[in-house]
Formats: structure tokens, C-alpha cells, sequence
């Protein structure tokens, strides 16, 4: 007998309604399990996304550093000597070919070409009196009636006359020339710089400096720097057939970070190293018709030098690794079961790792859901990108959740 609020009770009815409590909490325990996917919570077959790869052309793409050069670059000098008169150009402008510059001033040279026309027309009178008198000693030579010497003497200095005349000539030429040098003009047309000589200065021949320095700037060269390494790298790839030669556009992106809108072409690279830098420089060509570009500028070209004909671009969240730091991918095996495949990666291309070995085509490589899945593993394929499917709830879970107890 047990006393309570000082009642008597029997044992037996007490011990029965604890018993029967037990039983109801153990059968809503059993049931949460039942709700969660079988016994003791295991879970069932993992429903994975795959997607089935194909083997494609790759290019390799490389990204290098890279300066602007301008088309055409020339210093303008002066090739006669004396003081400049006048300038006819505005800085920073435009200039054409041939388009005078500076006009040195030319008396002293058109004095020259004066004197040397007068001495070559003194030469020519020389050489007529000379060509003259040997031709009248010749039938004279001939009948004896002067000295045969006389008339070998007369014909060598009409002979001498004439070169005389020749000489003159050439002098009456260089003193022209001279006297034209004298208008100094654009070598080539582009933009014209800073002039460094004023009117007034005194500038030589045989100066060093630059009056001022002209640059073509549409089109523009790109000197591209890349390593030696990385070429034979692509020479061996090149030569062992395991790549081919592509031939793309470069493109630029500029100091600011921002892409220059248009593209240009690689059109050839030197045939020596930089001992210095250890680095070959390739040479792009680019339209600027904007003038964007200015020389000098730093610049990083990418562009496709080699392709890969059979590479599978594989995302990069399907690649995993294994113990021993090896990349790895899970492929849907036979019996829908997951399998390990050891793969090769060489480089990434945006969101996807470049696969070159342990892949065949028609493969089903897994890409969504790799974190649940284990080698040998069954699993439930669908196409990558598939909506997930969620059932209706069953009718034991349907009770749990709404709060029933059996």
C-alpha cells in the first residue's frame, strides 16, 4: 500500500499508467525515425546532377604585359647650319609629309648656288673656246701644217673643259640642294611634339639634339614580353602534334583596367632573348583611330597562340581531390553507382578546368552534389541544371509534423 495526500493507493494501477506512457513516446520516436528515411535516420540514395562532356578545340590563351610603340617615330634635325627664321607648325598638331617646318635662314646658301652658276657657266664658255680650237687642229694635223702634238694638246683640254663643266655642275647641284635643306620639312606625318629650338636659335648640321620629334600613331605597335620558357614550352607542344597554331586577335586592357574596343594582330616575334629579362618580345599591330593609344603605355594583350584539339572543359566545382592532393572527378559508373576517375588539369578557362587525360567521351561527370557522394557509392543521376523534386510529405511524416502523438 502507498500513502499520498494521505490517501491510500495500490501499486499495480500506478505502475500500469506509467507503462503505457513509455509505450506512446516510444512509438512517436519510431515514427520521427520513419520520417527521416529509414531505420535509425539513414539516409537514402543521393540524387546527383551530371553533365555528359565531349572532347573540344581549347586555345590557350595568354595574358601578357606589353608597352606601346608608336607606327613610325622621327627626329626631325637639321641638315645645314644657321639661324632659324621662322616656325610654321603649332605644337601638338597634326603635320603632313613634306609639310614645311622651320626655314633656316638661307643667304649664305643662295649666295653659294649663285657663285657656283657663275662658275659653271665660266666653265662652259671655257670648254666651247677649248672643244673649238681642237676641232680646228684636227684636218691641220692632218695635212702637217702644225705640229701633231699641238693638236693632241688641244683635244686633251677640250677633254679637261668639259670635265671642268661637269664639276661645276655638281657643285651648282649640292649648292641647290644645300640652299633647299634650308626649309626644313616633315620627314613623315603624325603628331608633332614640343619644338626644342626657337626662332633665333643657331642649329648645325652635325647637332645631336632634335628641333622636334614627329610620331605616327594610327596604327600603333605592341611589344609583348614573354618568357623563353613558356615559347619553347609551345614550340615542343607545337612540334610533338599535341597542339596546333591559333591565330586569334589580341586584345588589350588598358592602365585603367578597362578593354580597348578593338582588336589587334601578332605579326611576328624576335629571334633572340633578352639576356636581361630572359623574355622574347612579340609585336602586335593596332588601328588607333581615336589616338587612345599613346606611346609608351602599359598594357597587358591577351591572345591565343596554341589549341587544343581535344581537351574537355569540365566545371570547376565537379574537379575534387583525393589524399594525396591528385584532381579527381566522380563519374556515373555502371548500375548508376559513383566512380573516382583521376583526371588531368592543365589550366582553368573561366569557370571550367581543362581536362587533357582520364576522361573519354560520353562520360556523365557529376557536377552538382559531389560534396555527398563516395567512390562505389549508388546514386540517382539527372541532368545537371534539373529542378530538385520534392514529394509530398508521407502520411506518418504528415502526422509527426502536425504535432500528433500515437
Amino acid at each position: 500500500m502507498l500513502v499520498f495526500d494521505g490517501r491510500s493507493l495500490s501499486a499495480r494501477p500506478l505502475i500500469a499508467a506509467l507503462s503505457l506512457a513509455l509505450l506512446a513516446l516510444t512509438g512517436c520516436g519510431a515514427r520521427d525515425d520513419a520520417a527521416k528515411g529509414g531505420k535509425g535516420g539513414a539516409k537514402g540514395t543521393p540524387e546527383v546532377g551530371y553533365v555528359v562532356v565531349e572532347p573540344t578545340a581549347v586555345p590557350l590563351i595568354s595574358e601578357l604585359a606589353g608597352r606601346t610603340n608608336a607606327f613610325q617615330t622621327s627626329e626631325v634635325r637639321p641638315q645645314v647650319s644657321g639661324i632659324i627664321r621662322r616656325r610654321f607648325f603649332t605644337e601638338g598638331s597634326y603635320v603632313k609629309k613634306g609639310q614645311p617646318l622651320y626655314q633656316i635662314d638661307p643667304s649664305l646658301y643662295q649666295a653659294a648656288a649663285n657663285q657656283a652658276s657663275a662658275n659653271l657657266a665660266s666653265a662652259q664658255a671655257s670648254a666651247e673656246a677649248a672643244r673649238v680650237k681642237a676641232a680646228r687642229y684636227k684636218p691641220l694635223a692632218a695635212d702637217q701644217a702644225v705640229a701633231a702634238q699641238d693638236y693632241t694638246d688641244a683635244a686633251a683640254a677640250a677633254r679637261a673643259a668639259g670635265a671642268s663643266v661637269d664639276q661645276n655642275r655638281a657643285a651648282l647641284d649640292t649648292a641647290r640642294i644645300n640652299l633647299r635643306f634650308t626649309t626644313v620639312p616633315a620627314p613623315i606625318g603624325g603628331k608633332i611634339g614640343r619644338s626644342l629650338f626657337t626662332e633665333g636659335a643657331l642649329v648645325t648640321a652635325s647637332q645631336t639634339d632634335p628641333m622636334t620629334t614627329i610620331q605616327a600613331l594610327d596604327p600603333m605597335y605592341v611589344d609583348i614580353q614573354q618568357s623563353s620558357a613558356e615559347l619553347l614550352t609551345l614550340r615542343r607542344a607545337l612540334a610533338n602534334g599535341g597542339a596546333t597554331p591559333a591565330s586569334a586577335a589580341v586584345r588589350l586592357k588598358l592602365e585603367d583596367g578597362s578593354d580597348y574596343g578593338l582588336t589587334g594582330a601578332v605579326e611576328f616575334s624576335e629571334a633572340m632573348v633578352d639576356t636581361a629579362t630572359g623574355t622574347v618580345t612579340l609585336r602586335a599591330r593596332f588601328a588607333n583611330p581615336q589616338g587612345l593609344l599613346l606611346p609608351g603605355m602599359f598594357v597587358r594583350a591577351s591572345f591565343a597562340q596554341v589549341t587544343e584539339p581535344n581537351a574537355f572543359l569540365i566545371p570547376q566545382v565537379a574537379v575534387t581531390r583525393d589524399a594525396k592532393g591528385n584532381p579527381q572527378v566522380y563519374v556515373v559508373g555502371a548500375d548508376n553507382k559513383a566512380v573516382a576517375r583521376p583526371v588531368t588539369t592543365t589550366r582553368t578557362v573561366g569557370a571550367n578546368w581543362v581536362v587533357t587525360a582520364g576522361l573519354k567521351p560520353g562520360d556523365k561527370v557529376i557536377t552538382e552534389g559531389v560534396g555527398k557522394v563516395k567512390p562505389g557509392q549508388p546514386v540517382k543521376p539527372v541532368a545537371a541544371g534539373s529542378p530538385q523534386r520534392i514529394g509530398p510529405p508521407k502520411r506518418d511524416q504528415a502526422g509527426a509534423s502536425s504535432g500528433k502523438a500515437g
